[in-house]
């Protein structure tokens, strides 16, 4: 994976999907959203209340580039989610850069609302990305988000790499009936997962047997001006049962319906700030690896990633 340093730049929002079509006649995906994520260290997160102190350090560094923070009226009030992944006993999905993930609120301790059913393909090169057909073949609704996501460089503060994540998400109960752990029953619904399907016998299990909990804390929004603004959070992520923290994530995503949207002045705040936070929170990072990564390197033997 090329990396990209500290330089001027658009985090991964310049670069061009070719033109092309999917089997249909459908023209490919373009990236609609621009989220930057820093993956942060579990032992500092000891309390609701660091949620708050990250939010600060946060709005301070923001501060430093005439970047807006409104958070008025902000409470802390973090959402309880409960995060699971499935992929083949070998790890065949992720190996080939595929993730299928439920995700389910919680409030006041009882289920709201329709599980959440994701499948992202995520990869380095823009082109390899988009040309993935990720629509599922459902009846009901369905969104695609494609977007590229900015991380820090795998091994040092100050810089940045750039992932594109091409996703199809739908609420469970828009997925047909039947055996739903069945590879068979997937590729119906995934066509796209039909790349890695094995056999129609093979089904998919929780990676390594992990329910994650999610706390997820609102710490409002970022204009970086010319109409640029991004929603922010924090959260947590730790194991349902003996509740060992896993890590912490602070991430901000833009949405913007076409490129020209996002002014080279607003863009060039985000990179700074991006790069700025790394530095100022330095001791809070932890460098080399994305929540799903650790998820899936819980047991040992870890899989081959394009993370």
């Amino acid at each position: 994976m090329t990396e990209m340093v500290a330089t001027p730049g658009r985090l991964g929002v310049d670069d061009r999907v070719q033109p092309g079509q999917y089997s249909d006649g459908s023209p490919l995906d373009e990236v609609h959203y621009l989220e930057c994520k820093l993956i942060l260290k579990p032992e500092r997160f000891t309390s609701a209340q660091v949620f708050l102190e990250y939010g600060e350090l946060v709005a301070q560094t923001a501060r430093q580039f005439g970047i807006g923070v409104l958070n008025q009226g902000l409470v802390l009030n973090p959402e309880l989610r409960e995060v699971v992944f499935l992929d083949t006993v070998d790890f065949r999905l992720y190996n080939n850069a595929f993730i299928l993930r439920k995700r389910t609120l919680y409030e006041h301790g009882f289920r709201v609302g329709d599980p959440e059913i994701v499948l992202k393909f995520r990869h380095p090169d823009l082109q390899t990305a988009a040309a993935l057909d990720v629509r599922p073949q459902i009846a009901g609704n369905y969104r695609i988000k494609f977007k590229a996501e900015a991380l820090p460089l795998r091994d040092q503060v100050g810089g940045y790499r750039v992932l594109y994540s091409h996703n199809a998400q739908f609420p469970l109960s828009q997925a047909p009936e039947g055996d739903r752990t069945a590879m068979g029953t997937l590729v119906q619904v995934f066509p796209a997962l039909a790349l890695v399907q094995a056999s129609v016998a093979e089904r998919v299990e929780l990676v390594n047997r992990t329910i994650v909990e999610e706390v997820l804390q609102d710490l409002g929004t970022l204009d970086f001006g010319k109409g640029v603004t991004a929603a922010s959070n924090i959260a947590v992520w730790r194991e349902r049962g003996d509740h060992h923290t896993l890590c912490g994530e602070f991430a901000f995503q833009a949405k913007f319906k076409r490129r020209d949207d996002l002014h080279d002045k607003a863009i060039e705040r985000c990179r700074q700030f991006f790069i700025a936070l790394q530095q100022a929170g330095r001791n809070w990072l932890a460098l080399g690896t994305t929540k799903t990564g650790l998820v899936y390197r819980l047991k040992g033997n870890p899989p081959q990633s394009h993370e």
